[in-house]
């Protein structure tokens, strides 16, 4: 119902004002989401919520009220993290030959082990407590895999014994001993190497 104006006439509300505070409402929340996700990717032990803020430049209270608990906010840059990927394995075919394709996506899982690893302690409690679906996840990784994977071999641009598995447990060697962020000449090198290892013998 509208209010009434100084004539009696009804004012019909538009939604507008319900819809613009919504609206800044996703966006802070964005904004916060970016920020954090970019703390933990570069950070050398886990942030604290006050870390985040601060490096927000917002109050502790204003992180709170986005992200009531530390296990929802990392749950929040977990998931979009995961998207990220999912998406990606397409977004990259549409854009660029398949094989082009699977290296940027290599370094988008770089990105996604950054930012995990700037998050461990709480991931890992939550993983335990059922918090967090991690099989799932695998799921989800392996299937942008095999879609990169297919799209190339329709080309013959990769080879036909190589598994999703087989390019997911590579890469996580090659983050292990090469983290993201702080040896990236020598993960680029490796990363390098994987991809000419996934090619025919006769397209190297």
């Amino acid at each position: 119902m509208g209010d009434r104006n100084t004539n009696g006439a009804r004012s019909v509300s538009t939604g507008s004002e319900d819809r613009a505070p919504r609206s800044d409402a996703v966006r802070n929340r964005e904004q916060l989401l970016a920020v954090a996700t970019r703390v933990f990717a570069s950070a050398g032990t886990e942030p604290s919520m006050r870390e985040i803020a601060r490096e927000a430049e917002v109050g502790i209270a204003t992180l709170y009220r986005h992200f009531p608990t530390k296990e929802s906010l990392v749950d929040a840059v977990y998931r979009s993290q995961v998207v990220r990927l999912t998406t990606g394995a397409r977004e990259l075919l549409d854009q660029l030959p398949p094989a082009v394709a699977m290296r940027r996506w290599m370094d988008l899982f770089g990105d996604w082990i950054a930012t995990k690893n700037g998050m461990l302690d709480t991931l890992l409690a939550m993983i335990k407590t059922g918090e967090l679906a991690h099989g799932q996840t695998r799921i989800e990784l392996l299937a942008a895999i095999t879609t990169i994977l297919d799209a190339g071999r329709a080309v013959d641009e990769f080879r036909r014994d190589v598994t999703a598995e087989d390019i997911a447990a590579s890469l996580i060697g090659i983050f292990t001993v090469a983290p993201p962020r702080q040896t990236e000449g020598l993960a680029n090198r490796l990363l390098n190497l994987l991809l000419d290892g996934l090619r025919p013998p006769a397209r190297r």
